[in-house]
């Protein structure tokens, strides 16, 4: 086995779409909107989340995902993060190489340490981003380009270190309105050519790029709100998506796909949907 197969058997995505072999997920146990960071969850904060149906719609969608081959690494929970259960946040998965950088916001700082020891726990080798903040949810890949957001929780100066790192890269940042917290929240792709969008959270000029680019699915106000562009690919058009945002799931349906749809309302509460809850480790071009 030469070495590049070795590092191929731990770590490897080059893009959103290609058939998932391994994913990193962690339970719900402690879920709940203890300091409002999003619209989402000032929506919900006094309704408040219900950690038993959290953590049924959780083991459902790992269900899931076992169901389809997918092997799921399941971090152990803490107490003190509320905010665990969104995985995609603390690291991002990009050819053979796991990025982990620092959390923005106080209540999830310390995240990234859980998902460090495992990996050395695995023998999993990882580049720490040291006091820099760029999270999961606002990289997107697709192949040698990598659309970036610019958020509360990702910082432009952050980025460019990152294009220092990675010259052969073309990193394109994307500015987008700050209540929709990750660009994943507003822009998914799901193929090589096609992606979903919701086109009011981001300047003309960038949506303008993304449709030049991709056939568009675009999702309305209702359904953003139910994150609709945060559904989650393993491959083979299989695509994770929310019962509810059924114009969505049509036009996914419409292109060929097979939408799984599996319960997760009561996760969403707290301001993230399916891919907001895994970290690809592994992904087949």
């Amino acid at each position: 086995m030469t070495v590049l197969e070795q590092l191929k058997k731990k770590s490897y995505c080059v893009n959103e779409y290609g058939k998932l072999k391994k994913v990193v997920l962690c339970e719900p146990k402690h879920m709940t909107i203890r300091d409002v960071i999003n619209d989402t969850q000032k929506h919900f904060q006094h309704e408040g989340i219900h950690i038993q149906v959290a953590m049924k719609q959780h083991k459902e969608f790992v269900k899931k995902l076992e169901e389809h081959g997918v092997e799921v690494i399941l971090l152990p929970p803490a107490k003190k993060f509320p905010e665990q259960v969104f995985t995609r946040d603390i690291g991002f998965t990009l050819g053979h190489t796991i990025f982990v950088a620092d959390m923005a916001n106080k209540v999830r700082q310390g995240e990234e340490e859980i998902l460090k020891d495992w990996l050395k726990g695995e023998e999993v080798s990882y580049f720490n981003i040291v006091s820099d903040y760029i999270e999961g949810g606002d990289v997107i890949i697709d192949g040698d380009t990598i659309y970036i957001g610019i958020s509360d929780r990702t910082k432009k100066f952050s980025i460019e270190h990152l294009k220092s790192l990675l010259p052969q890269f073309n990193i394109i940042t994307i500015p987008f309105k700050n209540n929709y917290l990750h660009l994943d929240c507003v822009f998914n792709i799901i193929s090589p050519t096609e992606a979903l969008i919701y086109p009011e959270g981001m300047d003309k000029k960038d949506y303008k790029m993304f449709q030049s680019r991709f056939d568009l699915i675009e999702v309305n106000h209702e359904e953003q709100f139910r994150l609709g562009t945060n559904v989650f690919s393993i491959g083979d058009k299989k695509v994770f998506s929310l019962p509810t945002n059924r114009h969505v799931n049509e036009e996914l349906r419409k292109r060929g796909y097979e939408v799984i749809e599996v319960a997760f309302d009561e996760i969403i509460k707290s301001g993230g949907s399916y891919r907001c809850c895994t970290m690809p480790l592994i992904r087949e071009r």
